[in-house]
């Protein structure tokens, strides 16, 4: 079954004549056309472009002369990255039908790689969400158990991949969009160091925490796929000019030696008893790879949460000023003004959890309100920053649960709060710019997905896909996949 198979194997096939890019395309898209009616993963589904890609892929093996590793590979794409002619909405009804004249870098480059995009995926609106129930279309549901969400601001990205309905899937991870659900939903997702991608074509929420990455099948797949979207951009002015190595010769040498620090703070009260064993199993795991735990303190963990839900909403007010009915998508008529117009446009087109959000940072950011709110979360941003510095001074990885709990079901978190809370443990990697991963790590009773998180020092993502390989090889967590079959017609 090919969509079953990894990106590894899938090239492998390609390359020794045993399947083609078309095959493995028509495959996904037969099992979307199945199944994605009960999962809910893809706004916009690009058959026919998907298929012309993948006959240009076949020529090219046909030739001998595949582009790279992600040649003729079925992926998709969380609907926040431009994509030029395909509708790109943001999961927002203000951006409904808005269709970009240009691409993302990461689509630019994938599409240089000769990947194949078989759509674009669900989120929770403008990303602001963990359970993709935010979303203004329809929410997207776990593969693992349809009652239940599958995380966010990446549900769709993370369900697809879960699902079998993409080889791979990008995500955008602000306060812990990837890592979350990729932990909900029991596969590999990866949000590299602040710089490392380009975010040029990303639809902002965030900007200073704003960061794309991959889902994938494998730890192996999603190193493929960083490697191909990592690196510089001059359009991107806070991309970073550092040198992109080979993320998937990395992974090998295992980690005898490697030091993994504990961090006290993110095994906190109240956390689900079956996740701290899982983690605490996986740590043992690492252990007897030859790693070296110890504990670390992070002491300004706690603060995480709430200097995030300044920050964040503070840059989402300012990023999404930009709608206003006058340049693109969603305008509103009937107003007496251009004010009118403006107040009648967001009212229709933005969400309650995108409202909430703006006035928040709108808030935070007026006059009287700054220095009391906005800076004080800047200073405690530094010190979170500062924590983790001072803790890569003793260790090479941190190794923790990704979330405190596990999926929840559809409608259980009406308390914006508690629906906040679920990022407490990956929002000070996103304030600090540092690379994390979550791997399946195991499961609870009741069969849903635990997710370990490792974290590593800037731009090292090396070093935290090689932990995150070495663990994944000395267990079958990643293996297991969710009953998920068409119901008979």
């Amino acid at each position: 079954m090919l969509t079953r198979l990894t990106i590894e194997d899938l090239a492998a096939r390609f390359r020794r004549g045993e399947a083609t890019p078309s095959q493995a395309a028509a495959a996904y898209l037969e099992r979307i056309e199945a199944l994605d009616g009960r999962v809910n993963a893809f706004l916009t589904v690009t058959r026919q472009a998907a298929l012309g890609q993948a006959a240009e892929a076949d020529a090219r093996f046909t030739a001998g002369r595949p582009l790279s590793p992600l040649d003729g590979i079925p992926i998709a794409l969380k609907d926040l990255l431009c994509t030029r002619g395909i509708r790109t909405t943001c999961g927002s009804r203000i951006l409904e039908t808005f269709v970009p004249p240009y691409d993302a870098t990461v689509m630019a480059r994938l599409r240089a790689a000769g990947a194949v995009l078989l759509g674009k995926l669900n989120m929770d609106e403008f990303a602001m969400g963990s359970s993709t129930e935010h979303s203004a279309f329809f929410p997207t549901r776990n593969p693992w158990d349809l009652d239940r969400v599958p995380g966010g601001s990446s549900g769709g990205s993370a369900a697809a991949a879960a699902a079998d309905l993409a080889a791979a899937t990008l995500g955008s991870d602000t306060g812990g969009s990837i890592r979350q659900p990729a932990a909900f939903c029991g596969t590999v997702g990866l949000k590299p160091t602040y710089g490392r991608v380009s975010r040029y074509g990303l639809i902002a929420f965030a900007s200073s925490l704003d960061q794309i990455g991959p889902f994938a099948k494998t730890v192996a797949d999603a190193a493929l796929v960083l490697g191909v979207i990592a690196g510089a951009d001059p359009r991107d002015s806070t991309s970073v000019d550092v040198p992109v190595p080979d993320y998937r010769a990395a992974l090998e040498g295992g980690i005898a030696g490697l030091r993994v620090g504990i961090p006290a703070e993110y095994f906190i009260d109240g956390i689900d008893p079956e996740v701290e064993a899982a983690v605490k199993a996986a740590i043992e795991v690492l252990r007897g790879l030859g790693a070296r735990p110890e504990a670390v303190s992070l002491p300004h963990t706690r603060y995480g949460l709430a200097a995030y839900y300044v920050i964040a909403p503070a840059e989402a007010s300012s990023n999404l000023a930009r709608y206003d009915g006058v340049k693109y998508g969603l305008r509103v008529p009937g107003g007496r003004d251009l004010i009118e117009m403006y107040g009648r446009t967001r009212a229709a087109g933005f969400g309650t959890e995108v409202k909430r959000r703006v006035m928040l940072g709108t808030y935070a950011l007026s006059a009287g309100y700054y220095d009391a709110y906005y800076g004080k979360a800047q200073r405690v941003r530094t010190l979170v920053r500062r924590d983790f510095q001072e803790a890569f001074e003793r260790v090479d990885v941190l190794a923790a649960p990704t979330t405190p709990g596990v999926a929840f079901t559809l409608g259980e978190k009406t308390d914006p709060l508690q629906m906040y809370l679920n990022d407490i443990l990956t929002i000070p990697v996103n304030l600090a710019g540092l690379p994390g991963v979550s791997v399946p790590a195991g499961f609870t009773t009741s069969g849903l997905p635990i997710g370990l998180q490792l974290i590593g020092r800037a731009f090292d993502e090396s070093t935290v896909l090689r932990a995150a390989h070495a663990y994944e090889r000395a267990t079958d967590w990643h293996l297991r996949k969710p009953t998920l079959e068409a119901p008979p017609r």
